[in-house]
């Protein structure tokens, strides 16, 4: 089948700049963080007694790639707003891709879900944004502080963890078909993707 809208998906371990680069395109832009589990969902994975947030189990890839078929076919959805402090959904919104060809939807588990939107037709590219570790370290460390996302010793711990696990966050994603890239190189070919819908405005 043949959808009026397709998706970039956007993958890349944690503050290596998804959100910015998604902007840059000009593209509407579907944040997957949004599609968290709830705090209290039974299903969350757990370790040593906590929630494994960084485990692709804490996020439902199912919703996701509905909404992502539904933004295909109709141009429009109503898609969750999550709120990462209080570690659950507390709203949804519209989100509106009329005009538009392509959509670009970001989030640290986009690669999750790049073979099942291949499979059904709505994929127009896939990608893993990578930059140097020491810039996503403190380029998350920053966000992450400056949104008050957990308690500062968290947030450093966590980050010291994400950091040693970077490289392997970025195999598992170009294992799952994300095309690693710079944003620079991301930009160009979604620029090349754009070049090939005419009626693009």
């Amino acid at each position: 089948m043949e959808y009026p809208h397709r998706v970039v998906l956007l993958a890349g371990p944690s503050g290596s700049g998804k959100s910015y680069v998604a902007q840059r395109t000009g593209l509407p832009v579907l944040c997957l963080d949004d599609f968290y589990k709830d705090g209290d969902d039974p299903t969350l994975p757990r370790q040593d007694g906590l929630v494994n947030w960084e485990s692709p189990e804490s996020w439902d890839a199912g919703t996701a790639v509905e909404t992502i078929a539904r933004l295909a076919r109709e141009g429009k959805a109503e898609v969750p707003v999550y709120a990462i402090g209080a570690d659950r959904r507390v709203a949804s919104r519209p989100f509106d891709i009329t005009g538009s060809p392509i959509f670009v939807a970001e989030g640290i588990f986009a690669a999750e879900i790049v073979e099942e939107c291949r499979r059904q037709g709505l994929l127009a590219g896939a990608y893993a944004l990578r930059r140097p570790r020491g810039a996503t370290f403190v380029r998350r460390l920053a966000r992450d502080l400056a949104e008050q996302r957990k308690a500062p010793r968290v947030l450093v711990r966590r980050g010291l963890a994400l950091l040693r696990a970077e490289p392997a966050v970025l195999r598992r994603q170009t294992g799952l078909g994300a095309e690693a890239a710079r944003a620079r190189e991301v930009l160009v070919r979604v620029a090349a993707l754009l070049a090939g819908h005419p009626h693009h405005p």
